[in-house]
């Protein structure tokens, strides 16, 4: 079904709200780099909370889920669920300290805590990398997904409608910087959750799917229905629970849950107001991520294996569309496009569009703070003016999208990009959380690790490709040894981490640590306490310095760990009792509500006791 006059009219009214916003929201953010990048370090917690979700809700978001549930049912989603552990650690241990820092990025971070000419290179090195390439193939995978909309929902050519959509994008971030995208993220994401729950409601009530029960009891749904995988499918059980709880969480790296908090939570956090604004947002992201929004999309994902259930069958239905870009994630637009009525399909479309776009303007304006305050201004032009900078930023803004829309019109699939990342973040993890608390912790450890990611990574990904046989069934043989595809999977992944944990740790102790007057400064400006900086205190006492507050004595990360674990608790509670209650299964729904009741009520009390400014 393709768009009618009404709405077109739906789109076009959105698009001059969000410009209108994004314009009048752009004053002053010329001033300064500061203004531009961080919006003044004057932001509340709830603009703050509701633009990182927005964030993270892309167009590809709905598309991701749609693909795992397919493939592996609802409980494929722990391959992503499992990062709230990470989310949780960042809001009640990292959150402050980010915002205690005053750095205008997390790049320059490196500076203030590691020393040299090593540390310089790595800010450097990470700037060109993840501002630039890591950043463009983010922003292709989110305009991946676009395109397939487009293709199904707009009737256009995928080249014409992500110029359309980028240009757009390039005009309200480039001009008002972060402040700009903060107030667009808030009108987009609500609009986004409108279009999500309204889209699962026409999508169940259909008369080819016959309500909500009637779905859960298909038997191409019934068996998919499981939170927890089947203990009994081993494979699976391990990839999809065991190996995200145990390992995934801290051990990788990936956009929007970085072990530690980075990227643009920390630009989120280093732009709030205070410490206490900085993780009260967090949290709110963490709870609006993971408990409120995944459910509309897992129902819509279930209803496409009723009316599509293989990919065959999509790509029969749009033969228009280059077969290349039908994969299993473009069931969830072809739903849509086949149920959403006139009218309420122009609001959902916008919706799509508006989750696109919050996303790609976020990361466009992170990567080129990235390009701008730690490449352009620390080594390219270190006089540069702050009218300057702002200008670079906005040629950065339009150089990312250029070359973000040229790789998006290669990619397949959205879960390709998502695995992808894992892998080459895959054993960096630890560090991001250590280097707070543990002194030792220097340049050389993250330059190592990187390294050791990229070539570990690339090393297994030749192994598959050169010698990896598919036997069929999903089976694979490897060097005479035969094992599943998914097994192979977590051979690769904890391969990676392992190799490179062993790389970083070995080169952690044989390289200097930081010099005295940095870690000194660092322990002075944060205040991270802990056993960790125990031997950089006596050391910096036997030199005349005390480093040694009447805080420190009280180490409130323990109570913090502790409020992660509630919050974790809570969260999962609460996106459980959903299920549960969708499922039509009042018990476990009401015990698992009462248990989110009684951790947050918990929660309240324990944060509390944490220190903040």
């Amino acid at each position: 079904m393709l768009l009618q006059s009404v709405d077109w009219i739906i789109i076009a009214v959105f698009f001059i709200i969000l410009l209108t916003i994004g314009y009048l929201a752009s004053k002053n953010a010329s001033r300064s780099a500061a203004d531009f990048f961080v919006s003044g370090r004057s932001m509340p917690w709830w603009l703050l909370g509701v633009s990182m979700v927005a964030t993270t809700f892309s167009c590809d978001t709905p598309n991701l889920v749609t693909d795992m549930v397919r493939q592996n049912g609802v409980a494929a989603n722990w391959m992503w669920w499992a990062f709230l552990l990470t989310g949780m650690l960042t809001v009640f241990i990292y959150a402050k300290l980010w915002n205690r820092s005053k750095v205008l990025t997390d790049l320059e971070f490196y500076e203030i805590r590691y020393s040299g000419k090593t540390a310089a290179f790595l800010r450097g090195f990470r700037a060109i990398y993840l501002g630039f390439f890591f950043n463009v193939m983010v922003i292709a995978s989110v305009s991946l997904a676009f395109i397939k909309i487009a293709a199904v929902m707009l009737g256009l050519s995928p080249a014409i409608a992500l110029i359309i959509a980028a240009i757009v994008v390039v005009f309200y971030s480039g001009l008002g910087g972060l402040k700009s995208i903060l107030y667009t993220d808030l009108f987009q994401f609500s609009i986004a959750m409108i279009g999500a729950f309204g889209a699962a409601w026409y999508v169940t009530t259909s008369p080819d799917i016959g309500g909500l029960q009637a779905l859960l009891s298909h038997p191409d749904v019934s068996g998919k229905l499981r939170l927890i995988p089947d203990i009994n499918q081993t494979d699976v059980f391990l990839s999809i629970l065991i190996v995200p709880l145990a390992v995934q969480w801290w051990a990788a790296w990936y956009p929007g849950a970085e072990p530690g908090g980075g990227g643009y939570v920390a630009q989120r956090m280093l732009s709030a107001k205070s410490e206490k604004h900085a993780m009260g947002a967090t949290l709110l992201f963490n709870f609006f991520h993971y408990a409120l929004r995944p459910w509309p999309w897992i129902i819509v994902g279930l209803a496409s294996l009723i009316i599509f259930p293989d990919i065959a069958s999509l790509r029969t239905a749009f033969p228009n569309v280059p077969a290349q870009f039908i994969q299993h994630d473009f069931a969830y637009p072809a739903m849509l496009s086949r149920y959403l009525p006139v009218g309420f399909l122009g609001l959902v479309v916008a919706s799509l569009i508006a989750a696109f776009m919050s996303t790609v303007a976020s990361q466009v304006n992170w990567g080129s703070s990235y390009l701008v305050n730690d490449f352009y201004a620390r080594f390219l032009n270190k006089s540069a003016t702050e009218k300057q900078k702002v200008l670079v930023g906005r040629i950065s803004t339009v150089t990312l999208m250029f070359f973000s829309v040229l790789l998006a019109l290669v990619l397949e699939n959205a879960l390709q990009a998502f695995q992808y990342m894992l892998m080459i973040g895959a054993g960096t993890g630890l560090i991001y959380i250590l280097r707070w608390f543990w002194w030792r912790i220097n340049a050389f450890t993250e330059l190592s690790a990187m390294i050791a990611a990229g070539v570990f990574s690339l090393a297994f990904i030749l192994t598959e490709n050169l010698f990896l046989i598919h036997t069929g069934d999903g089976m694979v043989e490897l060097w005479g040894i035969t094992l599943s595809f998914t097994v192979w999977n977590i051979v690769k992944f904890i391969g990676v981490v392992a190799a490179t944990s062993l790389v970083w740790i070995i080169v952690t102790y044989l390289t200097p640590p930081s010099s005295d007057e940095t870690l000194q400064k660092f322990y002075t400006k944060i205040r991270p306490g802990g056993p960790g900086w125990k031997a950089v205190r006596i050391k910096a006492l036997s030199q005349g310095v005390d480093l040694q507050k009447e805080d420190d004595l009280r180490w409130d990360v323990p109570t913090g760990i502790l409020c992660m674990l509630l919050g974790c608790v809570a969260v999962y509670s609460i996106l459980f009792s959903t299920g549960f209650f969708l499922y039509g299964k009042t018990f476990p729904a009401i015990a698992f509500l009462s248990s989110g009741v009684i951790a947050s009520y918990l929660l309240s009390r324990t944060w509390k006791k944490l220190k903040t400014r």
